[in-house]
């Protein structure tokens, strides 16, 4: 027994009619005529009973028809669904991302998926440093990172997506906090608010080398996991910070934002995704990221 018996028997039973449904399938009548009897050889009774004038189905052949439709229907909808799995139009995506871009680009990403892969099931980390992400790339837990480079896993490959500016983030309290930009070197006395040191942050060895730069050591007061956990500590008066300038889409009260002077060199944000040839679905979330990607250029008030 092969599928198109199935497909056959559900035509004629449909129709009732041997000529009309061999026209439907565009075969002859005869080979049509005898699949229907080889499958009913098969099962070892009769599907439909014929005259000269009419077709009809037996007790068996409609109990028969109810269940090969299901099957038919069910193979149809399992090629359906594997299709769009092979587009990249149905599925999950996992999408982890760094704090700052998290609550700048991220809710656009997400809004923009949603726009374009209604079908697709999109789940969010955000807050995760690119170790974190990586490693989680690496256990398949997400699939798209949104990451700081340098990435150096051999097994994933990394795609630019914008470069933001560097501000530096003061209590509203903060003697400099009216000045329409600051140079680093003029905090040289200041406590500072880190992300997490020894490898774990891109944002700590920048802020290492801008002050080493501008002549001095930064005096690291507290080092943090989380972009909104640092914001919070610099409203509560506890020190600065150094920040990609998306991070003032936060909106924390308490906190200004200022560009350096000398204005550093912005920092990348990157895409960062497994090296495989088959991501349909990857590669469509990527095509959508960078849509709604800017520059990062403007200076948040």
């Amino acid at each position: 027994m092969e599928l198109r018996h199935l497909r056959y028997f559900r035509t004629v039973a449909e129709e009732l009619h041997f000529g009309r449904a061999a026209e439907r399938l565009h075969i002859a009548q005869p080979p049509l005529s005898q699949q229907i009897r080889q499958l009913e050889d098969e099962l070892g009774f009769r599907l439909l009973v014929r005259t000269t004038r009419t077709v009809e189905l037996t007790p068996a052949g409609k109990a028969y028809l109810e269940r090969a439709v299901a099957i038919l229907d069910a193979v149809d909808h399992a090629g359906a669904h594997a299709k769009r799995i092979a587009e990249g139009t149905q599925g999950r995506l996992a999408i982890g991302c760094v704090g700052s871009a998290t609550y700048s680009l991220l809710p656009r990403l997400v809004r923009a998926l949603r726009e374009e892969l209604p079908d697709v099931d999109v789940s969010v980390r955000g807050e995760m440093l690119a170790p974190a992400q990586i490693a989680a790339l690496l256990a398949g837990d997400i699939d798209l990172a949104l990451l700081r480079p340098p990435i150096t896993a051999p097994e994933v490959t990394v795609t630019p997506v914008r470069r933001d500016r560097l501000l530096i983030a003061l209590p509203d309290s903060h003697a400099r906090a009216e000045q329409p930009a600051v140079a680093l070197a003029d905090l040289n006395d200041d406590d500072f608010i880190s992300h997490a040191g020894q490898g774990r942050s891109v944002m700590h060895t920048q802020l290492a080398a801008l002050c080493a730069a501008a002549g001095f050591v930064p005096q690291i007061r507290h080092e943090v996991q989380e972009t909104s956990t640092l914001v919070t500590l610099v409203a509560a008066g506890l020190g600065v910070a150094v920040v990609p300038a998306p991070t003032a889409a936060l909106g924390v009260a308490g906190v200004c934002y200022r560009p350096l002077t000398p204005e550093p060199e912005p920092v990348d944000l990157a895409a960062a995704r497994l090296v495989r040839a088959d991501a349909p679905l990857v590669d469509r979330a990527l095509r959508v990221l960078h849509d709604v990607a800017d520059d990062g250029s403007s200076l948040p008030t």
